[in-house]
C-alpha cells in the first residue's frame, strides 16, 4: 500500500492510497494519519469503517465523503473507501463497457433496467470482494483499525453482503436498497453479525419484496429493518444519524 497525498480540513485527515492498482482513500482524525507498520500508535485501536459506494459513484462521491467525515468527527473513527472495478479511477474492462452500452440501449427503448443491473452487480461482487479483503489486510498491516465495520447500500450492499459473509473481521454492517438474487440471499444466510438494513418503500429500482426477502435471509441474531417512504435515493437524513449510532454502539465508539 502506497500513500500518495495527504490533506487536512475541519479536523479530518484525508489520505489517498493505491494498492496493486486499487485506488482508495483513508479518512482519520487530524494528527492520527497512517504512516506504516513501523508506527502503530494512534490508529491501531481506532474503529475502522469500510465505506462501499453506490452504482455510478466512486470512492470520493459526496455521500461517501460526508459519511466519512461524520464518522471521523462524531465518533473518532477511521474510514476507508476504494473504487469498485470499473468505477472512479479504475479502468473499464470489456465487461464494464458492455454493461454501460446495455443500460443505454434499455433506457433508450424505455425498458426496465433493474434486473440487468442486478445481474451485473452480482458478477461485479466476485471481482470486488477480494479487492476489499486485500485493502483491509493492507490497512491493518499499516497500523490502521481495531474493530471493523461496513456501510454500503445499493451496489455497496451487493458487494458488502458477500464481503461480510467471507470476512470474519467485520463486526457490524449497515446494508440496504438491494435484493432479488439467489447469490445475494445465500450470502446473507452466512452473515450473523449485527445488521441495520435500510429499505425505501417506493424504491423504483429494487422491488420492496426483494429488500424484505434479503433482510429476512440474514442469520443475525440482532438485525433491524428501517423502512421509509420514498424512492431509491431518498433515504432520510435521520437514518444516516441512526446508522452512525449503530456503528458506534457495536464498534465501541
Amino acid at each position: 500500500m502506497r500513500f500518495k497525498s495527504t490533506t487536512t480540513s475541519d479536523g479530518v485527515c484525508e489520505q489517498d492510497f493505491t494498492l496493486d492498482g486499487i485506488p482508495g482513500v483513508l479518512w482519520s482524525p487530524a494528527g492520527a494519519a497512517a504512516r506504516g507498520p513501523w508506527e502503530r500508535r494512534s490508529l491501531e485501536r481506532r474503529p475502522l469503517v469500510l465505506l462501499g459506494h453506490g452504482g455510478g459513484q466512486d470512492k470520493k462521491g459526496p455521500g461517501v465523503v460526508a459519511r466519512a467525515h461524520r464518522l471521523v468527527t462524531a465518533c473518532g473513527f477511521a474510514a476507508a473507501a476504494i473504487d469498485m472495478p470499473g468505477f472512479g479511477d479504475r479502468p473499464k474492462t470489456g465487461q464494464d463497457e458492455r454493461f454501460l452500452a446495455g443500460i443505454a440501449e434499455l433506457r433508450a427503448a424505455g425498458k426496465p433496467v433493474a434486473d440487468f443491473i442486478l445481474r451485473h452487480n452480482v458478477a461485479l461482487a466476485e471481482r470486488a470482494v477480494p479487492d476489499w479483503q486485500a485493502t483491509l489486510d493492507a490497512l491493518l498491516d499499516a497500523g490502521v483499525g481495531g474493530p471493523v465495520g461496513y456501510w454500503g447500500v445499493s451496489l455497496g450492499t451487493m458487494i458488502g453482503v458477500p464481503l461480510a459473509a467471507a470476512e470474519p473481521r467485520i463486526g457490524a454492517a449497515v446494508f440496504g436498497l438491494a435484493g432479488g438474487h439467489d447469490t445475494l440471499t445465500e450470502a446473507a444466510a452466512r452473515v450473523a453479525i449485527p445488521v441495520e438494513f435500510l429499505l425505501q418503500w417506493d424504491d423504483e429500482l429494487v422491488p420492496r419484496a426483494y429488500g424484505l426477502a434479503l433482510f429476512d435471509a440474514f442469520a443475525s441474531a440482532e438485525k433491524t429493518l428501517h423502512a421509509n417512504p420514498g424512492r431509491h435515493q431518498e433515504i432520510p437524513e435521520f437514518e444516516l444519524d441512526s446508522s452512525q449510532r449503530f456503528l458506534a454502539r457495536h464498534l465501541g465508539g
